[in-house]
């Protein structure tokens, strides 16, 4: 997947709007640092800042990245943006008052250090926040990737995510309208986790 390529269509990819479950539970986080994963053109780093949370957006698209910078002009606040591959980038420890993960799909060797980083990189009373297709979205093709290990099961996020309170963790069915490439009804897995 060439995201430059994608990303450098004129119209947003997945839409201007946040994502939905991010919004369902954006009165839970707590106010301070966001570290948003995958963040492509913007639509969840803007909304949030436009909340007054401090958020840093981290994708291995530049051309994303720069969209996500033109929306948050736009739009009258400031992003940091982060250009940077995620099977090497550095969360740090116990900084993040937040961190979201929407639709951030990669390899399972990428993936799970990368949740397992994310647990360490919160801060006490931090939140994780997640929405993604799960394994059974193969058989809606409605959007997300064609490999099965880029997709993900709540068995193996639970344990990616080893050091969280799991205060929602689930997989549903649900219309999802993001953009032109996620549309319509979907299988997802949502994760809302507090590290204690």
């Amino acid at each position: 997947m060439d995201w430059d390529e994608r990303y450098s269509e004129s119209e947003f990819v997945y839409g201007t709007e946040p994502n939905e479950f991010l919004v369902s539970v954006v009165d839970r986080l707590p106010k301070g640092t966001v570290l948003s994963l995958a963040e492509g053109e913007g639509r969840n780093a803007v909304y949030l800042a436009s909340l007054g949370f401090r958020v840093t957006g981290v994708d291995g698209s530049a051309v994303g990245l720069q969209k996500a910078e033109k929306l948050a002009a736009e739009r009258g606040v400031t992003i940091t943006t982060i250009h940077a591959d995620l099977s090497t980038f550095e969360i740090g420890l116990d900084q993040w008052d937040a961190i979201i993960a929407s639709y951030c799909h990669v390899p399972s060797e990428i993936r799970i250090p990368l949740h397992r980083a994310a647990v360490k990189g919160l801060k006490s009373g931090g939140v994780f926040v997640l929405e993604a297709f799960s394994k059974e979205q193969l058989a809606y093709g409605t959007g997300g990737p064609q490999s099965p290990d880029m997709l993900m099961s709540l068995a193996d996020l639970k344990q990616e995510l080893t050091g969280l309170d799991l205060i929602h963790a689930v997989q549903i069915e649900r219309e999802v309208c993001e953009g032109n490439r996620h549309t319509g009804l979907a299988s997802v897995v949502q994760i809302f986790g507090i590290k204690p």
